[in-house]
């Protein structure tokens, strides 16, 4: 006879976000798990989810902590308030998944990944992009070599606009101090984190410039930004909060990279059960046939991200259970944050930024080689 193990009780933490009731499906669609509690400072917005979902409510963490210890929780707070929360709940010995970019600077995030080592919990953030079977693919793909010496990349994200976090309950994403930023600091980041892992090398230098198109809140519309890797190999980020209201999902998504014998370019049908992606290779195992498309068709999955998000939580949950690593760690997220970082500062100074790689480490700006300041 087998035993049933029980499911791993989580708290979702902050309901002023666009994410959490798009969590509850994928919560709902796995046997091993099971959401107990909510905490949200807003009472309206606490008392109808804990009655659609039938879970405990909470103002704050504290208040949590003193009546239960979920084994896991879901953290969705405003950037800024990330860290507090974290640090609470790792001494409690609650596992985290601390919703992307973790924090409003590198510094918070730095404070979670500490107070999650100490304290031997799990720690995880949302860069569910890594699970998308495409993503792997094209991973797999670089790795093999078809496109030679990888020698630049293209992102853009372009995702709704400023309206949709007025009407989502989270203002608080068009404030500077409590976001961090505009749409790099929300979208930008999860195209950087798949450039790193896709390549798996780190990001040393930036050069950016924010546009503001909007006159009533405290953050930039678009973003642009260049970043240099280690390897050589340089890349391109357009992100942005002003798609069209009428572009397919509301998100303009595109994804490409260029080697010294081959091109791939994919563009994400977010959400969606059909993608593609195209690869040209001059690479003599690809002679017969140098220009192939890679189609995937994925399973119908309700909730955050459809199938990539599915696939994010299943695996946090078994990091939880000490089954697999987290797919994206908590040092990752500090990496990410500190990219962010350099493109902010290159886009005050006008001039190429490096990257700090440690905590605390000073940046003189510099020009890229070859380069000039603007």
């Amino acid at each position: 006879m087998t035993t049933k193990t029980k499911p791993v009780d989580i708290a979702v933490v902050g309901l002023g976000h666009l994410h959490p009731r798009l969590y509850m499906p994928l919560f709902a669609s796995l046997p091993e798990t099971q959401v107990t509690a909510v905490v949200e400072a807003d009472a309206d917005l606490r008392r109808a989810f804990a009655a659609d979902f039938k879970v405990q409510a909470y103002s704050n963490v504290a208040a949590l902590l003193k009546e239960q210890r979920p084994e896991a929780a879901f953290v969705f707070l405003p950037h800024a308030d990330c860290p507090a929360a974290a640090e609470a709940l790792a001494r409690a010995g609650v596992h985290l998944f601390v919703e992307k970019p973790m924090a409003a600077s590198a510094a918070g995030a730095e404070r979670i990944e500490r107070a999650a080592r100490k304290a031997r919990v799990r720690l995880a953030t949302g860069y569910c992009w890594r699970l998308h079977p495409a993503a792997r693919e094209i991973k797999s793909l670089v790795a093999s070599g078809v496109l030679g010496d990888i020698v630049g990349g293209e992102g853009r994200i372009a995702a709704g606009r400023l309206q949709r976090y007025l009407d989502g309950h989270s203002p608080w994403m068009l404030d500077r101090k409590r976001s961090g930023g505009g749409p790099m600091y929300n979208l930008g980041v999860h195209w950087i984190d798949l450039f790193r892992w896709m390549l798996e090398e780190d990001i040393v230098e930036t050069a950016g410039c924010n546009v503001r198109v909007n006159r009533r809140h405290d953050i930039e519309d678009n973003s642009f930004a260049w970043m240099r890797f280690k390897g050589g190999a340089v890349a391109s980020l357009n992100i942005s909060y002003t798609v069209p209201d009428a572009f397919p999902h509301g998100r303009d998504l595109y994804l490409a990279m260029r080697g010294t014998q081959g091109t791939i370019t994919w563009a994400p049908a977010y959400e969606g059960q059909s993608d593609e992606i195209f690869l040209c290779s001059d690479h003599p195992d690809y002679r017969a046939a140098p220009r192939r498309h890679f189609r995937f068709e994925l399973p119908p999955v309700n909730g955050y991200s459809g199938i990539m998000g599915l696939n994010y939580v299943r695996n946090f949950i078994a990091a939880v259970r000490g089954q697999e690593t987290p797919a994206v760690r908590g040092e990752d997220g500090v990496a990410v944050l500190r990219v962010v970082e350099a493109i902010y500062r290159s886009a005050r100074r006008r001039r190429w930024e490096r990257v700090r790689h440690q905590a605390g480490e000073r940046s003189a700006g510099r020009p890229a080689s070859g380069d000039t300041e603007q």
